[in-house]
């Protein structure tokens, strides 16, 4: 690759002046100094060294987005919507700032430490981390950060500084409001329907069950669906929920996601279980799998895009020298009603 000392001296040519062409810094550079280096540029198929601009500058232009996921979830992770959704929303605003994004997954905390404790990225984005992972980050890394979807206790704020921010869902009003939904529709054995009970999920299951204290109904162990979610045990998983439901009488289930939810109405039908008229079904994202699915499916909305295009725009933000406002940004679930629900009470009275 042609330098830029190089191009100078085939000019007869400061060097100072070839670097202002080329990174646009012309108001004092002659018109036709400009149209010579351009044309040379051109003739030569020059392309700029953007690592050695950036290392000049001490910056890489690169956001590390890192993703705490169980390692039996590696293998779909991309395809998950509401993962891939998220991305697209992060890598739409990096890009667009003249950023790059480079993501990292693991389910060891303490590889994620060792590398993120070696990059050399101007800012991190942080999805999956729970309190005391995201500390364990904090502690390596003093550049901005921002997080989704992290539950950080109060006292241990103030670990992160001026330059963080935490972008989430209202997951307590998110499943309250949706389990509510299917009680108000007749549902008097609702499951909550879950593969663990961390960070986001243990949220929704307090939503779900303050839900179902209000209105009267008494909640059993047996009504945590807990779902083996790994590629290789999901239907089998699936399949004995599904059975339990039957045997067991429930005639309502809140899952913690859409995905979820559409995998139980499909092995609901394999077992001859209509949906909704025997058991109704509210899931949580909106995402293009709801509107899609037959019956298309009641759910608990979030813009998962502007949630991902959100985390990176506070983080540039912060790259920038902004101060922020706030530290939480807190998003609203929204109901939107579809298919997958149907009103018991109507249908009793009919």
């Amino acid at each position: 690759m042609i330098t830029i000392k190089e191009i100078a001296k085939t000019l007869n040519m400061s060097p100072t002046t070839v670097s202002n062409v080329i990174h646009g810094k012309t108001k004092e550079v002659s018109p036709d100094t400009i149209k010579r280096v351009q044309d040379f540029l051109e003739e030569v198929e020059y392309v700029p060294n953007i690592n050695a601009r950036n290392l000049a500058q001490n910056k890489s232009k690169i956001i590390g987005v890192v993703l705490k996921i169980r390692q039996d979830r590696y293998s779909h992770i991309y395809t998950d919507p509401f993962v891939a959704e998220m991305l697209a929303g992060m890598e739409e605003v990096i890009r667009k700032a003249g950023y790059f994004m480079m993501t990292y997954i693991s389910d060891d905390i303490a590889e994620i430490l060792n590398h993120v404790s070696t990059w050399n990225v101007d800012g991190l984005i942080l999805f999956c981390m729970l309190d005391d992972d995201a500390i364990r980050v904090r502690k390596k890394y003093h550049k901005p950060i921002a997080c989704v979807d992290a539950y950080i206790s109060e006292e241990n704020e103030s670990a992160f500084g001026d330059q963080f921010i935490n972008i989430a869902l209202d997951d307590e009003k998110c499943a309250y409001e949706g389990t509510t939904y299917l009680v108000k529709s007749g549902c008097r054995k609702v499951a909550f329907l879950a593969d663990n009970m961390d960070g986001v999920n243990k949220a929704r299951f307090r939503g779900y069950r303050r839900a179902l204290d209000e209105n009267g109904i008494e909640y059993s162990d047996r009504d945590y669906f807990a779902l083996r979610s790994t590629k290789k045990e999901m239907k089998s998983s699936m399949a004995s929920l599904v059975s339990n439901a039957r045997r067991y009488g429930y005639d309502g289930v809140f899952s913690s996601s859409d995905l979820f939810a559409i995998h139980f109405i499909r092995e609901c039908f394999k077992q001859g279980i209509l949906v909704p008229e025997e058991i109704s079904v509210v899931g949580v994202d909106d995402s293009e799998l709801a509107e899609m699915y037959r019956p298309s499916l009641t759910t608990m909305h979030q813009d998962i895009h502007r949630k991902g295009a959100l985390a990176a725009e506070a983080l540039i933000r912060m790259l920038k020298g902004e101060k922020l406002e706030r530290r939480q940004i807190v998003l609203k679930p929204e109901l939107v009603v579809r298919e997958s629900v149907i009103d018991f009470k109507k249908q009793s009275a009919e």
